[in-house]
């Protein structure tokens, strides 16, 4: 590893009964652990000062290039225990070398794979306590590893120094009231991101920039927006936070491919290389959103479903537009297919289930 890690425990840590408190209805992103890990990339001398330290507020100059020109990426993965006190991540490798992708394109340094996970790993070691017992459904820890520009400069530059960190928050299902179909508002007006743009890289520019179709969607009675390609408004990109799955007639699971400008979800690939499980053959292709609704109408679409790390497998229920819709084929609770994939994918991040793939990997 190019870093190597202090530790100075939290002197006030939360205390066992506030924290059992809390994990018992934990809602998503509303609490954090007790600490936090950080280092600092500077140039001409790399990565260097790596703590895990008590979680607290952050100092940063008005001037740091983070909030002018939005240099700044971060990961969103979980930590589970299973059924033998264990704690373990899914894919964390991905999420590491999605990292580097990301820092690539948004002209940050690169955080070797070996030194994220042992930041991870760091954290969890320190926060154990903070992740919800094995029996406690899709409960999780959440974590979220960032990187942003600290340096102080008024002007359109790679920054000279660079901050990296990892917070955790423990997590119960994004989504309350249980597993339900979403409806979803189609977005006919703002694209999440265009061609040779930063959609591939996972920076908050990308949710921001998702933030408008999102609200419209709202105004319209939907719980999510979906967005289509910037060039031709012709083709399903994703969601605001997910990748988007169709389940058809003819034995196919299809998704829409990677162009540049949709986030390669490591929950995407994931449901990928599941899918020979479920009998069906797996297509990455351009999907025009006509296809969507005439295919939910004449029944050559079966199912649709969301994924990603928070939300794990969502089904899909209507779509709606300006001056129509196109019906939901979710039932109640989602497809059985749908459902299925689910309970498959849940079942390796909580070791209830074998995980043929070696997709899971240990923390504590």
């Amino acid at each position: 590893m190019s870093l190597t890690f202090t530790t100075t425990p939290n002197p006030s840590p939360v205390g066992a009964a506030e924290r059992a408190s809390i994990l018992q209805n934990p809602g998503f992103g509303q609490y954090m652990t007790d600490h936090m890990v950080t280092a600092t990339w500077t140039k001409g001398e790399g990565w260097h000062s790596g703590e895990l330290t008590a979680y607290g507020n952050i100092s940063l100059s008005p001037a740091a290039a983070v909030l002018h020109y939005a240099q700044e990426i971060f990961e969103g993965m979980k930590a589970y225990r299973h059924p033998d006190g264990s704690i373990w991540s899914f894919r964390p490798e991905a999420n590491a070398e999605r990292l580097i992708t990301s820092a690539r394109r948004m002209a940050l340094p690169e955080l070797p794979v070996e030194d994220f996970l042992e930041s991870v790993r760091l954290l969890v070691e320190a926060d154990q306590g903070w992740v919800p017992a094995a029996d406690e459904g899709e409960k999780s820890l959440y974590l979220r590893p960032f990187m942003y520009a600290s340096a102080a400069f008024l002007g359109l530059r790679p920054s000279i120094e660079v901050k990296y960190s990892v917070i955790a928050s423990p997590a119960a299902a994004i989504f309350t009231g249980g597993l339900r179909p979403v409806k979803l508002w189609l977005c006919e007006h703002f694209a999440r991101a265009g061609a040779g743009g930063t959609g591939a890289a996972k920076c908050g520019g990308n949710y921001a920039s998702a933030l408008a179709g999102q609200i419209e969607g709202t105004e319209h009675g939907c719980d999510q927006a979906v967005f289509l390609d910037s060039s031709t408004h012709t083709f399903v990109d994703e969601l605001g936070g997910m990748n988007l799955f169709f389940i058809k007639s003819d034995g196919t699971l299809v998704t829409p491919e990677l162009t540049g400008t949709i986030l390669p979800g490591i929950t995407r690939s994931s449901v990928l290389e599941l899918a020979k499980e479920f009998d069906l053959s797996a297509e990455e292709r351009k999907i025009p959103v006509e296809e969507w609704k005439r295919g939910v109408a004449n029944g050559d679409i079966l199912e649709v479903f969301a994924c990603g790390t928070a939300a794990i497998i969502t089904p899909v229920g209507e779509l709606v537009w300006e001056g129509g819709s196109a019906p939901s084929t979710a039932g109640e609770h989602g497809g059985p297919i749908t459902n299925g994939i689910r309970e498959r994918l849940l079942g390796i991040q909580k070791g209830t289930s074998e995980d043929t793939y070696g997709w899971m990997h240990r923390l504590v």
